[in-house]
């Protein structure tokens, strides 16, 4: 992070380094075809990443170099081909209007690449109208995963080339990175950690999320916070699932005066706050009314141009003391309905200001799922991780933790963080994480998966 905690200032190993800064150099722009080199083909609608099952060309969770999705691009006469990394020969094509592999000696391994801005293309099968397309979305369904290639107009037939090895460029001094070329420390379920009161009955309060309360936290570099609060005639009050039955239950007014302290005492740091809210929003603005100092450091992005002009810098958000940024997870559809929306308030919406995979990479032991897809893409939602706008980059919220947390696993998770961020999860969004989010941060070192992220900007 930006200060000498004793948790960030662990060296980062030479090949961490490597691996984040030793990058090619940036994809070519909206208005060229992309060099020739090994790419994601990746929907501008899903998010999702064109894979080969078993010759049928379907849309699958980017999983990195698993699954068959990585294709090599070379021009072939005029036109390009897309060679599976997997099977030599076999390239992406098409049979009719169905997507397909087929040798890359057919004509219908050809595509002409066409600029279609923002960093798209189309795929087109030349001599044709016809081009790669995503299927429509069904009614009470997310888009079926077939490929096929058709008239496809508009997003539906708009894909990214994603380069495999992720492209980077130098940093800016810290003064000068945008909030979102910074990756933060950022703790899960942060109160869930046993030395501050309880939060979950007796049982689950025996398998904590983190180790050290949230003032240590704080101390050691933890920059992002996960809050569950729970409505209590107490008010909002910090708890997994249910409050019933925790003993010490924490007030998330007491948690948010210890980061506006920290904040107030050490005026260039930077702190977010992500609710899992499950409570009413005239209580959750009762509570943040008891916070001393909090108009303070709040910062509204919704007051300053953010959408229209992209996210400022670290030292243009010290010099105006904008240094606390909380979300909800809530849905301020509801709240118009009961009459009353929590960003009036200053709580931002986390939909329209972030992208975020999917909460899970498994069960607490065994095997893990790296695959990094939106935690908003279903049947009701489609945000995919690529998500953009004019001017505006949401900032990603990256989550690498179990259904459960289990010490031994967690370590072992932390210690290939940097691998999944650089790998799999920063081609998925086509951005670099802002939050980092783990289990266990004092295990594994996930602070140096940080600090190597913060050794390069995403172009």
């Amino acid at each position: 992070m930006r200060t000498p905690h004793a948790l960030l200032a662990t060296a980062v190993t030479t090949a961490a380094l490597a691996a984040a800064v030793a990058a090619p150099a940036p994809a070519a722009g909206a208005d060229t075809v992309p060099p020739p080199g090994t790419y994601y083909v990746q929907s501008a609608v899903t998010g999702l990443n064109a894979a080969d099952a078993s010759g049928t060309v379907e849309q699958h969770r980017p999983r990195g170099n698993e699954d068959r999705q990585q294709w090599s691009l070379r021009p072939d006469g005029a036109g390009h081909l897309l060679e599976s990394t997997d099977s030599p020969g076999v390239c992406l094509g098409r049979a009719g209007d169905r997507a397909r592999t087929v040798s890359c000696g057919a004509a219908e391994a050809r595509w002409r690449l066409a600029p279609l801005g923002a960093d798209r293309y189309a795929l087109a099968a030349p001599g044709t109208g016809g081009r790669l397309t995503v299927a429509p979305k069904p009614a009470g369904a997310t888009h079926p995963a077939p490929l096929s290639v058709g008239g496809g107009d508009g997003d539906l037939a708009s894909w990214y080339l994603t380069p495999v090895d992720t492209p980077g460029g130098p940093v800016p001094p810290r003064e000068r990175r945008t909030l979102d070329q910074v990756t933060f420390l950022t703790a899960h379920n942060a109160y869930a950690n046993g030395v501050d009161g309880g939060f979950a009955p007796p049982l689950i309060d025996l398998f904590p999320n983190q180790n050290r309360g949230v003032q240590q936290q704080l101390a050691d570099g933890v920059r992002g916070f996960m809050l569950d609060i729970h409505q209590t005639p107490d008010g909002a009050v910090l708890c997994h699932n249910s409050c019933t039955l925790v003993r010490r239950p924490v007030a998330l007014w007491v948690d948010l005066q210890r980061i506006t302290d920290f904040l107030r005492a050490h005026p260039e740091e930077f702190v977010t706050v992500f609710l899992e809210d499950y409570v009413e929003p005239g209580v959750l603005r009762a509570e943040l009314d008891r916070v001393r100092g909090l108009p303070d450091v709040l910062y509204r992005p919704d007051r300053t141009g953010v959408r229209e002009h992209g996210w400022p810098t670290m030292g243009e958000l010290a010099a105006a003391g904008h240094r606390l940024l909380i979300f909800t997870d809530h849905s301020k559809e509801a709240d118009r309905s009961a009459g009353l929306t929590r960003d009036s308030f200053g709580v931002m919406y986390q939909r329209e200001w972030t992208v975020e995979n999917h909460w899970s990479m498994g069960p607490g032991v065994g095997a893990s799922d790296w695959s990094c897809h939106s935690r908003w893409y279903d049947a009701d939602t489609t945000i995919p991780l690529t998500r953009t706008e004019p001017g505006f980059r949401p900032l990603f919220v990256m989550n690498h933790f179990r259904d459960a947390a289990v010490a031994s696993t967690a370590a072992t998770d932390n210690a290939k963080l940097a691998d999944r961020a650089r790998r799999f999860c920063q081609p998925a969004a086509r951005k670099k994480p802002t939050y980092l989010a783990v289990d266990r941060y004092d295990l594994g070192n996930p602070a140096a998966a940080v600090a190597a992220l913060n050794t390069y900007a995403y172009p």
